[in-house]
Parts: structure tokens; sequence; C-alpha cells
């Protein structure tokens, strides 16, 4: 089963172009989605999950029209959007049993098998009479995917799924997701570098509606090895740094900028260099950066 997505675009009535002639080709396992707030991640994700119309363009997951058979993509998709929400006075069975029967599970004994198993898988069991309203982030996460496996989706959309959860359950949701990603389609949109890096055989980088970078991690930090250079600066350099190089990014480690420059050769006055990391890659895409051949002082002369 493949995701098939072609030449997919789609303006807003105020103008803003959200997605700009996209193409991407999908497998089985779990495909990162990496842009910042505003690139158009979450009106891709909608388009796939039926919710809006494109513009132009189309999608296919294997041989079904998912612009034109909106009903046959439902019955195969599992989605987590950014913003779950859940009924107040329901604990975690009864609102999966409700989902799904919404889903057409019917049979009593089926369904509960199934709600019983993903409560399980999702580590969820032991507090299935809790009130979904009262769990953490990352079990309302949890449950999210719960819901969204209902029906063996062979595709599955996942929005934002890790903003404002603490390491450990951030570290408990990158296991579940792996494990279902190893059947299926799971599409992680994120503008978080590390759940890409750290989940994801294949990504995309996108930035006001355009893909930037469609292909493999490896393969986008390999292009830039050998040109990302680093040093701990003081912050009265900074101004001078930005009018002499490509900056990739500069954050503070103990009140101190670490900077990271893009630059074919050594940018000289102790920089190092590193290897590059997903980061880089996705600000240098991000910000359309060029790697700069150092001057040296004496061809200023």
């Amino acid at each position: 089963m493949r995701l098939s997505i072609k030449n997919l675009s789609k303006t807003y009535a105020n103008g803003v172009k959200a997605l700009d002639n996209v193409s991407l080709e999908l497998p089985t396992g779990l495909f990162g989605l990496l842009g910042p707030n505003g690139s158009g991640k979450s009106t891709l994700m909608r388009t796939i999950a039926t919710l809006q119309e494109p513009d132009a363009g189309s999608i296919h997951l294997g041989d079904i029209d998912v612009v034109k058979q909106k009903h046959e993509v439902r019955k195969t998709l599992g989605y987590l959007p950014q913003e779950f929400g859940v009924y107040p006075k329901s604990n975690a069975l009864e609102l999966l049993h409700h989902l799904a029967v919404l889903k057409g599970i019917t049979n009593t004994k089926e369904r509960k098998e199934i709600v019983d198993a993903l409560l399980h898988r999702v580590n969820l069991y032991d507090f299935r009479k809790h009130k979904v309203n009262s769990f953490s982030g990352g079990m309302k996460q949890r449950f999210g995917i719960a819901q969204a496996l209902l029906g063996n989706p062979k595709l599955i959309i996942v929005d934002e799924p890790t903003a404002g959860l603490d390491p450990g359950e951030r570290n408990r949701f990158y296991n579940l997701l792996a494990e279902i990603g190893e059947n299926v389609i799971v599409i992680l949109s994120t503008h978080i570098v590390q759940d890409v890096s750290q989940l994801c055989s294949n990504m995309a980088i996108i930035n006001k509606g355009s893909l930037l970078y469609a292909g493999k991690p490896g393969d986008a930090t390999e292009e830039l090895n050998g040109m990302v250079w680093e040093k701990l600066v003081d912050k009265s350099e900074l101004a001078h740094l930005e009018r002499k190089h490509s900056i990739i990014s500069s954050r503070l480690v103990s009140g101190r900028p670490l900077v990271h420059i893009l630059s074919t050769e050594n940018p000289g006055n102790g920089f190092m260099r590193v290897d590059a990391g997903l980061e880089d890659v996705f600000f240098t895409k991000i910000m359309g950066l060029e790697a700069t051949i150092p001057v040296l002082e004496s061809e200023l002369v």
C-alpha cells in the first residue's frame, strides 16, 4: 500500500496559498512531515483525511481516489488531530466502545475484544474506568491512538502528537508509533525535529505551502556533511558573524550563543566542523541558506 500525492494545491479565500503543487510518495512505515507553524502541514493532513477539498491535484491510497471516494478512504483511515476532543462524562471504556460503533463495529462480542485489546496495547486498560478528560496529556494522546486504530486502518494521520508531553510520555508515544508503523502508513506531522529524527525512515520538509525536501533523514544530513561549523561565541560577535556567514542556528548555552554556520570551508576563528543534524537541515531548507566561501582577511586588503 502506498499513498501517492500529485500536484496538490490549495488557496484559501483570504489569498493564503496553503499548498503549492505538492507531490509526495509515501510507502508503508513512519513518514515525518516537518514544517514551522503555518507551513501548510495541517492543510495537507486535513486534505488527506478528506476534511477539505484541494483546488487541484490528486491523492490515491492504493486504488482509492481520496478526493472522489471519501467514504472508502474513511473506512481505512485513522486520524489523531492536534486537538483531540473528548466527552467530559465518558470513561475510556465507554468512549472507545462508542467510537467503535461509529466505525461500524456493531457486534458486541467482537467490539469488546477489539476495545480491550486496544486499551491493553496503549497501556490504558488499568485506567479504562477513568474519565478521559481526567487523563494526563500523554494518556489522552495514547487514547487518541487507540481510537485511530479502530477498524484496522491502512493509513494513520497524527498531527503534532508530542507537543506539551513530558520526556517520559514522549518516549512511550515514540515506542507506540514505531510499533504501529511496522504495518501501516503513519504520517507524523510536526514542527519538532527530534520526533522525525528518532522515528521516521522517510520525511519531507514543507514551508509556505511548498515542498522543500523529500527523502530519507540520513540522506538529508549527508548533503550537509562537511559544511556545518560550530562555536560558542560572545553575544557581541553575533552581528559580525551574521554579516560574513550563513548562520544556520544560534541557541544559548550557559548564557552564550552556540552558533552553527554553513560553509564550504573552515570559517576560522575557532570554529570546529561538526556532523550535520536534522535540525541543521531543517533550518537550512526553511531559510533557503547557501553555503558561504570564507574570505581570508588577507584577501580583503
